[in-house]
């Protein structure tokens, strides 16, 4: 749970925005909305892997080096 002190002299403003800091770093909300509904373990396994795909293909497009030059079309088969 996020908990913040309100300092002497500190505006209510400030105060909230140091709690929303807080809430956002300590990923409450995340962890709210990924326990806001039910999954069925199949389900789950397919998320879980359909985001291991997205996060590799992420990877390996920034690792790949950019051409300057586009390639080459293949002629059309007839």
């Amino acid at each position: 749970m996020a908990f913040i002190s309100v300092n002497a002299n500190e505006s209510i403003e400030s105060a909230l925005r140091r709690f929303k800091r807080k809430v956002i770093s300590e990923e409450i909300i995340k962890d709210l909305k990924k326990h806001a509904h039910f999954i069925p373990p199949g389900q789950k396994a397919k998320l879980k892997s359909a985001n291991a795909r997205k996060r590799n293909r992420r990877r390996f497009r920034q690792q790949r080096p950019m051409n300057s030059a586009p390639r080459p079309a293949a002629p059309p088969k007839s």
